[in-house]
């Protein structure tokens, strides 16, 4: 055992040749074992020894002799599931009425009660449970609290592993019309203390009333109860459900606005941040991501996440419970003692969908051996979601190589975004896909923040793509500013939507940093490239390792106070583990310790305060002398340097003198300061100018549109004036495709900016009238002028009126006169071509004129739908061929729409956002 165990620490911690291991040494604090070393020595046990350790003793265990003692001889045997047939799950109807998460269950509760919910899968028992069972069990649990005096919106904590009891609590809470608070229960008991310390605090914000638990927990709920006068009482989840069956028949009614979670992004270090959720959040965000990941009830998912984070809460089990899916569900340290068994279980179920953080899939890709996977299959698994950390484009291609020879399709990889204050999800990839990975110049990408796609000759930084924002989401990309950027460049990453959190709970400071001007901030950076969004780093400097947020300045105050430590000389950092593709957590502090075995000391006080804060020690730890860790001129740690050091290997040399730093510092910004200078200078200098421009031309634009004698000289007059205002911003239309005839037609174009009618109008003969929403009409000197241009009004979103208006048309169409339409109906400011509505096309096909399809590109970036700041820019305008009417049916204005929208969408380098369904408003 002592051979086993000294062998993989050396494996874990490769420069430490003096290790010393003996039955009673620490895994943890002298070997350096976290959860990951753990599930690696488990299986080298079995491999190598031929001893199981049972999963919770194994992770449990403080020592080598405690493993000893868990250990049961075995014959080690083949792990290779059974593949079960392949079941096709009865369809079944969604609960696409329901206004919250009771509605969702009490509706496949009452269709079809009998049908499986959930497979659970704990090692030492299987359990299933329908959703009638659930629905039963989950009531008795909120008559067991409501005869507790829990009241609606009362906080409620859920300190429980992955169990039968957590899924009955939890839905019981929401039946009594409380709020749920998970929090994960304590895996050892020598880490009792450090366990309440980050507990409480979560606790204490929520104001939780009850505190409900496992039988193993139960000295840790005593404790916080003890520490908590809000907690009236401890109770044992297992005697809340066990009641006669009686049936919510009492309970309060819960509305859509209700809170339905409180979801805490920190809990072990920093000020824990409730996040309050809705059910009409939950259920926004649970059906944007089904409708993303076309989910439905034939699917089987297979989860091992835990279920106090928004990941295996939201995304795995509560999307499962609406879509009808059936969920496979086993604990976190079934997966960490043998990843194996989470494929396996894939196999074994033929499971369609699975999401986990990137380490686990880079763990299944370089620890499992190959014994243990003879017989796998995983061609079932359409979509390999990866998110809640940072994804490794290294770590996918790893993956796909290595379990491609077990059936895994290359394109099920979907690197997904989301976040806590979103639910869960954000931005997902189009299913079947497959990973897109952007190569940019990481010369031009550090200087400028610029995502320049690089050429094979220069070195390139690689960014993995998450996909376009949820259905009904928006994401957009802003500067220091709030101005919104234009496609690849860097910038804060902002959202809004429907499952955009109320806030944090009682956390005033935090809420004023996470909404600007209706929009949210992520906290983390990236670019838009297509429409879709690429995460390149963090706006701030937490560290996310396995989920878990990661505040470096509490760490380093913390270690400050040990013994040896220079004080304010220390630095916390995530490191890229060249090994691993993965980031580990580094600590840098500096001493003036010169005996070796005293700072070796100094090495393992240290880690034991770190794992006393997260529950796990750091990756490593560097003792250095005075002047290694990196400073501004002002005091402040330089992580960002001081990693940079780490990876160079100079860690441990000392820093420059201060007057060499700042020289160097000035040296080294001087340039890169002046050029974003320049470039703020400049944007706003044009931005001005543009409106500048608006303004001088105001008038003439006016006077042109309203005073010359006869239509034609009006247009031609008003064309001539917008050309010369484009050409004043720089941007000039450059025009190509196929030259125009002078007979009638229809031009129907793309709507990306409140530039395009300007650009339609600079380009078009004047034979050509627009036709636009009425409420343009409003407005006196508006309506005037384009009276005076013979525009067409049209009136939106009434059907009775809007066919009036096609029949005018037609008219107008059949006396020889050209239209113009923007047949997307309306204005957003999210990229992507939207639907076509029908209306231009049937008027084309009645008539038997021509439709042209004209593509307008660059507009969009020039000038936002919802922003008025103007970007410098280049516009460019295709003109698609004549489309020539064979009929007058409606299959034949189906069949020029779709020819005309695919022409339009080759040319206006926008990404696609869905063809149409047949719209009732044949006009707007």
């Amino acid at each position: 055992m002592l051979r086993v165990v000294h062998d993989v620490a050396l494996e874990l911690h490769p420069g430490r040749r003096d290790l010393r291991c003996t039955l009673d040494s620490s895994l943890e604090q002298e070997l350096g074992f976290d959860s990951l070393g753990r599930a690696e020595l488990m299986l080298r046990i079995e491999q190598q020894l031929g001893l199981r350790i049972p999963d919770r003793a194994g992770l449990a265990a403080e020592t080598p002799r405690e493993l000893l003692a868990a250990a049961v001889r075995v014959r080690v045997q083949d792990v290779a599931g059974v593949r079960r047939p392949e079941v096709e799950r009865e369809r079944v109807p969604l609960p696409i009425d329901a206004e919250t998460m009771v509605g969702v269950l009490a509706s496949h509760a009452e269709s079809h009660p009998e049908r499986t919910h959930l497979e659970l899968h704990t090692g030492d028992e299987h359990v299933t449970l329908s959703y009638g069972e659930l629905m039963s069990r989950a009531g008795n649990v909120a008559e067991s609290l409501r005869e507790r005096d829990v009241r609606p919106g009362d906080a409620v904590a859920l300190m429980l592993p992955t169990c039968r009891e957590y899924f009955e609590s939890f839905l019981g809470t929401l039946f009594a019309g409380a709020v749920p608070v998970p929090i994960y229960p304590p895996y050892r008991a020598k880490q009792l203390e450090e366990h309440l310390q980050r507990q409480v605090r979560i606790l204490d914000n929520a104001r939780a009333s009850l505190l409900i638990c496992a039988g193993q927990a139960d000295i840790a709920a005593r404790f916080l109860r003890a520490r908590l006068p809000s907690i009236r009482e401890v109770l044992p989840a297992a005697s809340l459900a066990a009641q006669a069956a009686r049936g919510p028949r009492s309970l309060p009614r819960v509305a859509p606005g209700d809170r339905a979670l409180l979801q805490y992004t920190s809990g072990s270090t920093g000020d824990p941040k409730g996040v309050v959720l809705t059910h009409a959040n939950l259920l926004a965000n649970i059906r944007a991501m089904g409708e993303a990941a076309a989910a439905g009830p034939s699917d089987v998912l297979v989860s091992w996440l835990p279920l106090y984070h928004d990941m295996g809460l939201i995304g795995a089990w509560l999307g499962s419970l609406y879509f009808g899916a059936l969920l496979v569900v086993m604990p976190p340290t079934a997966f960490l003692a043998r990843p194996s068994r989470w494929l396996w279980a894939i196999h074994e179920h033929r499971a369609t969908l699975s999401a986990a953080p990137n380490f686990a899939y880079e763990l299944c890709a370089s620890r499992i051996p190959d014994s243990e996977l003879e017989g796998l299959d995983l061609s079932s698994w359409r979509m390999a979601l990866n998110g809640a950390e940072p994804v490794s484009p290294a770590a996918i291609r790893r993956f796909q190589e290595r379990f491609g020879a077990y059936g895994f399709r290359r394109d099920a990889m979907a690197p997904v975004y989301g976040l806590a204050e979103s639910c869960v999800g954000l931005a997902f990839p189009v299913p079947g896909r497959g990973p897109r990975i952007d190569r940019v110049s990481a010369d031009g990408f550090r200087r400028t923040g610029g995502a320049v796609v690089a050429t094979e000759e220069v070195p390139a930084l690689e960014f993995v793509c998450c996909g376009r924002a949820l259905p009904r989401h928006e994401i957009r990309i802003v500067d220091p500013g709030g101005r919104e950027l234009q496609e690849r460049e860097e910038g804060r990453i902002q959202f809004r939507g429907p499952s955009a959190t109320q806030g944090y709970l009682a956390n005033t400071e935090a809420n004023r940093r996470l909404f600007e001007r209706g929009w949210l901030n992520t906290g983390d950076l990236g670019y838009i490239a297509d429409g879709e969004l690429f995460v390149t780093g963090r706006e701030k400097e937490v560290i996310i390792r396995a989920g878990q947020h990661i505040f470096p300045y509490e760490i380093e105050e913390a270690v400050a106070l040990v013994p040896g430590v220079r004080k304010g000389n220390v630095a916390v950092f995530a490191a890229t583990d060249p090994a691993t593709s993965t980031e580990k957590l580094v600590v840098l502090a500096e001493t003036r310790e010169t005996v070796p075995s005293r700072r070796e000391e100094l090495r393992e006080r240290i880690s034991g305060v770190v794992l006393s804060l997260l529950g796990a020690p750091p990756e490593d730890v560097v003792v250095a002398p005075p002047g290694a860790v990196l400073k501004t001129s002002s005091g402040k740690i330089r992580r960002a340097a001081c990693r940079a050091r780490y990876e160079a290997g100079e860690a441990l040399s000392m820093a420059p003198s201060a007057r060499r730093q700042v020289l160097a510092l000035v040296a080294r910004a001087v340039w890169p300061l002046a050029r974003r200078a320049r470039r703020w200078l400049v944007a706003e200098l044009y931005a001005a100018w543009c409106w500048l421009a608006f303004v001088l031309v105001a008038a003439p634009l006016w006077l042109a549109a309203v005073l010359p004698p006869g239509v034609q000289r009006r247009r031609r007059s008003v064309a001539a004036v917008v050309r010369v205002l484009l050409l004043a911003l720089g941007a000039p239309p450059r025009v190509h495709g196929v030259p125009m005839t002078d007979s009638p037609s229809i031009v129907v174009s793309n709507h990306a900016s409140y530039l395009d009618a300007l650009i339609m109008t600079a380009v078009l003969p004047p034979r050509f009238a627009f036709v636009a929403k009425r409420e343009l009409w409003d407005n006196p000197l508006m309506r005037l002028a384009l009276r005076r241009l013979e525009a067409e009004p049209v009136t939106r979103f009434e059907a009775a009126a809007g066919a009036e208006d096609r029949d005018h048309l037609e008219t107008v169409v059949r006396t020889g006169k050209s239209l113009v339409f923007f047949p997307e109906g309306t204005i957003v400011r999210a990229p992507g071509l939207q639907p076509f509505h029908v209306g231009a096309f049937q008027i084309a096909a009645a008539t038997g004129v021509p439709v042209v399809p004209m593509s307008i590109a660059g507009s969009r970036s020039m000038l936002r739908p919802d922003q008025w700041f103007p970007r410098r820019g280049s516009i460019e305008v295709t003109l698609g061929p004549a489309l020539q009417p064979e009929g007058n049916t409606w299959s034949e204005a189906l069949r020029l729409r779709t020819l005309a929208r695919g022409e339009i969408l080759q040319h206006s380098r926008e990404p696609d956002l869905g063809e149409a369904s047949d719209f009732a408003r044949p006009l707007t």
